[in-house]
């Protein structure tokens, strides 16, 4: 069967398949996909398994034995099958009904599955829940959130490590596994918890009282017992949409007037917190293969996994979860979780530093600077080290922009009429430069696009090249569509993704890589800052240079003009010494 860009009429999910030993097994970015199409329950997409060999039909047989009967699966394909957009990426990818938008990568496929379904289905507001609070679950890229990498990356990647010589690594869990139990075990952070706090609080002194008055004495009192019954109270409420999560019963006056500060902590039920997430769909598959191997090959090791158990045991009460999990082939069990909660870690716990970000907060590297930039700019010029620029080849180079249609100006765009004049300026220099090193049949990548300035620009301009642009925003990425579809265009293609999922050959490409200092060349800034960073933004891009020409590229860096067209405005044109097959030249802006 076919599946050309001309076919496409519904939305299709392309996800692996492999064997091993003529056995069908699935990767776990595969089985977790699986998995959320089946809690949700969603028919929304064709289901296309994507594998290397040509032995289709004996796998193709036993693959459609091994699936949920729910799953539209429509054919096994070679990679050499697959969507010309598919092929530029990592797998899983999904692909909108007009062929032109993909999104690849797993949290960001996961997303798109439960938007989907939704919409299908507004009713469906267990599934609505599994974004989490403001929509944000997994929204972070991995990147720049510790968080999501973890569960995306890190612990899929452990797992299937582990499967390769389960023997050998039993003795030593995972730094990414001991690091997911420490985030079990600390108190949780969600939106609005103060009500929960004061009711725990209430409850542990009526227990307190009611243990006093019975045992005559003062008795051993185990709060934890409070938290276990009324966090789980409240998650279980959440997940039958109940309006009022726990008791409503108000809080005596001595509770209220309880500082915030002194309230106990809330205990994670869930991943995420009190609330089952699409982060617990993720784990649960990885997880589930991964204790079923311990306790095969070292059960003794799950004494240093309470927190993991506990999670594993509550989110199996999870309504759908076991139906879901057994569709996909999953069997889930009953793990005996220790007897004492207070088991220390090995000295094997070798985890990386993950702070607990709240709900939807991206986490950034937190970078400290000593003595600002002047120490390392004057050690670069002792050893002979500046920015050097070369003259620009055509600076009064415009597009005709009064020609082009409007859909394509700025000027049209939500943005006021000085910072649209900018981007004007901006793209007649990137444009200027890449009409004169496209050829016919080329790809020009557009890296971090945004809503598609520039490439929709290239994309009118040179009708003759294959445009991509790539964002992983998926509200700036669907305005760029909007624009595109509007032009009707029919040399671009769209990609939400991560810049590592991207993996074809390109010859021109574009993207921003900024550092600390050369951001600051803001026009509020004070004129000698602004030139620091300028000079700062010039070392960059002479770092930048050397690594190009390593790969036999000739590179100059000029300035855009007029320089007030962007405070970031230096550009790289690469250029190598003869055109081959290999990507061919490269501009940075």
């Amino acid at each position: 069967m076919k599946n050309s860009e001309a076919e496409q009429q519904h939305p299709c999910l392309y996800v692996e398949v492999c064997s091993h030993n003529e056995e069908l097994r699935l990767p776990l970015h595969t089985s977790i996909v699986l998995f959320l199409l089946s809690y949700c329950e969603s028919s929304s997409f064709k289901v296309f398994f994507v594998r290397s060999d040509s032995d289709n039909k004996s796998c193709s047989e036993s693959l459609r034995a091994h699936l949920p009967e729910s799953l539209r699966v429509c054919d096994l394909l070679t990679p050499e099958a697959l969507p010309r957009l598919v092929r530029s990426c990592r797998l899983p990818a999904a692909v909108d009904e007009s062929g032109r938008l993909c999104r690849a990568g797993l949290a960001v496929v996961l997303r798109h599955i439960i938007i989907r379904t939704v919409e299908a289905d507004p009713s469906r507001n267990d599934v609505q829940a599994l974004l989490g609070f403001k929509k944000t679950c997994l929204k972070a890229c991995a990147e720049v959130s510790k968080w999501t990498r973890l569960c995306e990356l890190d612990i899929p990647s452990a797992v299937e490590k582990h499967h390769q010589n389960p023997t050998d690594q039993t003795q030593q869990l995972p730094p990414a596994i001991l690091t997911l139990e420490r985030r079990l075990g600390e108190p949780v952070k969600v939106h609005n918890d103060d009500k929960i706090r004061r009711q725990k609080l209430q409850e542990q002194r009526r227990r307190e009282e009611n243990c006093t008055s019975e045992g005559g004495g003062t008795p051993e009192f185990d709060s934890s017992r409070v938290s276990e019954g009324l966090e789980l109270r409240a998650a279980l409420a959440k997940l039958a949409m109940d309006s009022v999560p726990v008791g409503t019963t108000r809080e005596n006056s001595e509770i209220r007037k309880v500082k915030t500060t002194d309230l106990p902590e809330l205990e994670h039920v869930f991943a995420e917190g009190l609330y089952f997430t699409l982060t617990d769909v993720v784990l649960l598959p990885c997880i589930h293969q991964y204790l079923c191997s311990i306790q095969v090959h070292a059960p003794s090791i799950l004494h240093h996994l309470p927190h993991l158990l506990r999670w594993y045991g509550r989110v199996q009460g999870v309504p759908g979860v076991h139906r879901a999990a057994k569709d996909c082939g999953l069997i889930l069990s009953k793990v005996q979780v220790p007897t004492s909660s207070h088991f220390g870690l090995s000295q094997q716990e070798n985890h990386y530093d993950l702070q607990s970000p709240e709900e939807g907060q991206e986490v950034t590297p937190d970078l400290h600077f000593v003595g600002g930039p002047r120490p390392t700019m004057a050690k670069l010029k002792e050893k002979g080290i500046e920015a050097v620029f070369s003259p620009h080849p055509c600076p009064a180079w415009t597009l005709p922009w009064e020609n082009l249609p409007g859909a394509i100006n700025p000027t049209e765009g939500k943005m006021s009429n000085i910072r649209a004049i900018r981007k004007m300026q901006q793209l007649n220099n990137l444009v200027a430069m890449v009409t004169e090193l496209a050829r016919p049949g080329d790809t020009v990548v557009d890296f971090c696009s945004g809503t598609g300035h520039v490439g929709i620009v290239l994309a009118h301009t040179l009708p003759d090249c294959q445009i991509i642009l790539i964002e992983n925003k998926e509200e700036s990425l669907v305005r760029a569509q909007r624009r595109s579809s509007e032009l009707d265009l029919k040399n671009i293609g769209f990609l939400q993704a991560n810049l590592d999922y991207f993996t074809r050959p390109f010859q021109i490409g574009e993207h921003m890589i900024l550092c600390r200092f050369a951001d600051q060349t803001a026009v509020q800034l004070p004129p000698e800052r602004r030139l620091i960073g300028k000079h700062c933004m010039g070392l960059v891009d002479l770092d930048r240079v050397w690594a190009a020409e390593t790969h036999g590229y000739l590179v100059q860096v000029m300035t855009m003009e007029p320089e007030s067209c962007s405070p970031k405005n230096n550009m790289l044109v690469g250029r190598p010494p003869q055109r081959t097959a290999e990507p061919a030249g490269h501009i940075d802006a």
